[in-house]
């Protein structure tokens, strides 16, 4: 593998220039993290480059990097990305790193559609109104996690053990997942990603796995969602992503979760 070359064709690809070769006050380092990302990891793992970027931008919000964000809004478009996709990960950040966190990406995301030309604001993806959204959202959480969470919850005071599940399929599933722009296999590997961002969140993260391999997503592609958001998110939060579902991502296991009954510890927030 040639890195090097890699790096200038994939960088090109995606922002329209060239690497840094020399310039600025701290080549050394762009140098390193830019061949690092753009020569080999981008070339490491099945995933398509807009699902790599769908993927970096999840986990750019999550981390609100803005600057960072803008940027690979820019070359999310560039590739091919649409801006309902980008603006509908961006979205669906809401449920998990709350609402001022999201109004912060989604300013960023808006100044880079504006800065491309991209007309706001855009089409409207809604598809649940007040009376379809607890049924809608449901539809899509029971196949695959069940009613665990009701479950889970049962304990809480009235009316908070009812309303906390509730709220839950209502916002996760009912408002925000079953908007149009991202698939269920999609959304629910961003979602893997998003979890593994936050840190602390390996709960969280083994039951979306189960969900996002019940969702149709292979092991590695998992993986290999988890591995190209190492490099915005770090090691550690890698390493503690795949060490809390690692019999669910073995190569060793025939089906981790092949669709029959809930998942391990499924949806547990």
């Amino acid at each position: 593998m040639d890195r090097v070359k890699n790096c200038e064709t994939k960088f090109f690809e995606l922002f329209g220039t060239a690497p840094v070769q020399n310039e600025g006050d701290d080549a050394e380092f762009v140098r390193i993290l830019q061949r690092f990302i753009f020569g080999e990891v981008f070339f490491t793992g099945s995933l398509s480059d807009c699902m790599r970027e769908l993927v970096t931008i999840t986990v750019l919000a999550a981390e609100q990097a803005l600057p960072q964000l803008k940027a690979h809004t820019a070359a999310s478009l560039r590739i091919g990305v649409s801006p309902l996709q980008v603006r509908e990960a961006v979205y669906r950040c809401a449920p998990y790193i709350g609402f001022p966190k999201t109004l912060n990406a989604i300013a960023a995301v808006n100044e880079a559609f504006a800065a491309c030309g991209a007309a706001l604001p855009r089409e409207s993806a809604e598809q649940v109104n007040e009376q379809t959204r607890y049924a809608a959202g449901l539809a899509l959480q029971t196949p695959l996690y069940g009613d665990e969470i009701a479950e889970r919850y049962a304990w809480l005071p009235a009316p908070f053990n009812e309303a906390v599940p509730r709220f839950l399929t209502e916002l996760c599933f009912g408002d925000f997942s079953t908007r149009k722009g991202i698939g269920g296999k999609e959304g629910e590997l961003l979602t893997v990603v998003l979890l593994a961002a936050l840190g602390g969140a390996e709960v969280q993260v083994r039951a979306h796995v189960a969900g996002a391999l019940k969702a149709g997503n292979t092991r590695e592609e998992i993986v290999c969602a988890l591995v190209h958001a190492m490099c915005y998110m770090g090691f550690p939060r890698l390493f503690n992503a795949l060490n809390c579902c690692k019999d669910l991502l073995s190569q060793e296991t025939p089906s981790a979760c092949g669709g029959q009954g809930k998942p391990e510890a499924g949806a547990r927030r």
